[in-house]
């Protein structure tokens, strides 16, 4: 047995140990990719083209400047009493759809619009707002930052920017429209799916609210003295998008945002400084949760598991080719936990799948939808994802919020497979 097949062994056994989440998830990431980094041949550090050191390196994503451009902004924001009069429109809009569990699910279909809009998606927006309100109204603090989590499938799969989705549909000769309303679909499947799970799970535990419970906690957040009209709340998130949008770097644009609402709302600039950076205390979870599974992403494709999972593949393609891309995408996005990271095995075996007769729309669905929706399944997503709604969710923990994901996100993969073989009949 080679070094690298023992490598690739070890690698899986970490997945494995990962999946079952009896281990400490961030520790069994990094120790099984650095043996098996080991055993595959690559120095601690050194002047070699890859080491384990520039492995971990490219763990130090720029997405952590994002994360923390945004928590300077949700620093001044929850300081500014603004998130308070959000709290206030967003519950009586989600209690409307049904109690706590609207609450939770109306956030996360919130958060993942303005990512599908905007190119970054970031569930802790709305989390630090539905989230303990959700709770509040009954939510177990671990199901409403699941469900929170689930953001990320509407930002990409409806989304029009992220670099997968892009080169997918123009890998497979197609345009946005169709693909993207597919792609919301299925991505809205997997919130129905937790939202359904939810509200079963508390009838059936007896955790229900009476009308009279329901309109107290409500008569809370009106009898709240408010600081802000609705217009002046929701004012630093249209700052926030138009930032986006304009592409400019994000955390100028949270900073930005938060110097904006400092403004509207009549704030010492020493104390909202101070503020923010409370805000960007926050960091500590999905920074070692970036650096850790971007590190285990980068060791699994140094050390050719993706490819070898691709090889094998190849010799059944004629029989049923979407299908078995929909597998190799699933597969990819579940060892390397990004979409992004996918896409260096997805978009070589489209163009095979495309070449083998497969229907080019059909395998660009099942491509994006099959990629998008796993890479959150192991973990509920390495980077601005669940890790980054733990914090802001008191009484949340990572494992058992992402065990409940699980379920619905494979829901979420039954309508994508669904929708993609229909597309190719």
């Amino acid at each position: 047995m080679s070094l690298t097949v023992l490598a690739q062994i070890i690698m899986v056994l970490t997945l494995v140990i990962m999946i079952t989440g009896k281990t400490p998830i961030y520790m069994t990431a990094i120790i099984g990719a650095t043996i098996s980094a080991l055993v595959a041949g690559f120095p601690l550090a050194g002047n070699a083209e890859v080491t384990i050191a520039s492995m971990i390196n490219s763990g130090l994503n720029p997405v952590i400047a994002d994360m923390t451009g945004i928590l300077l902004f949700i620093g001044i924001m929850e300081a500014a009493g603004f998130f308070d009069v959000i709290i206030r429109d967003i519950v009586r809009v989600g209690n409307r759809i049904g109690g706590g569990p609207g609450v939770v699910t109306a956030g996360g279909i919130a958060a993942g619009l303005i990512g599908a809009l905007t190119g970054f998606t970031q569930p802790v927006i709305t989390a630090v707002i539905t989230g303990p309100a959700a709770v509040r109204l009954g939510v177990d603090p671990n199901k409403a930052a699941a469900i929170q989590g689930h953001a990320g499938h509407i930002g990409n799969l409806f989304g029009f920017t992220h670099p997968t989705q892009v080169a997918i549909i123009a890998t497979a000769g197609l345009s946005f429209g169709l693909f993207n309303i597919l792609g919301l679909i299925a991505a809205l499947s997997v919130f129905a799916m937790s939202y359904f799970r939810l509200t079963r799970d508390m009838k059936a535990k007896g955790i229900t609210m009476t009308a009279e419970e329901n309109a107290a906690i409500l008569k809370d957040f009106e009898a709240k003295e408010y600081h802000a009209t609705s217009a002046q709340a929701f004012a630093p998130f249209i700052v926030l998008v138009i930032g986006f949008v304009l592409g400019f770097p994000i955390f100028l644009v949270g900073l930005i945002a938060g110097i904006f609402t400092m403004i509207l709302a009549k704030r010492d600039p020493k104390q909202s400084e101070q503020e923010m950076m409370k805000g960007v205390g926050r960091i500590a979870t999905p920074l070692v949760a970036t650096i850790g599974f971007l590190f285990l992403s980068t060791v699994i494709r140094n050390i050719g598991l993706v490819q070898v999972i691709a090889d094998l593949l190849k010799p059944v393609l004629s029989v049923a080719p979407i299908q078995i891309m929909f597998l190799v995408a699933m597969l990819t996005a579940l060892l390397t936990q990004s979409y992004g990271a996918s896409a260096a095995i997805i978009l070589p075996f489209l163009q095979i799948v495309i070449q083998a007769g497969g229907d080019p729309f059909a395998a660009g669905f099942a491509a994006a939808s099959a990629g998008a929706l796993t890479q959150y399944f192991l973990t509920g997503g390495p980077v601005a994802a669940l890790a980054t709604v733990i914090p802001v969710i008191p009484g949340s923990e990572l494992k058992p919020a992402n065990l409940f994901q699980r379920p619905s996100i494979l829901f979420g993969l039954l309508v994508a497979l669904v929708i993609s073989t229909l597309l190719g009949m």
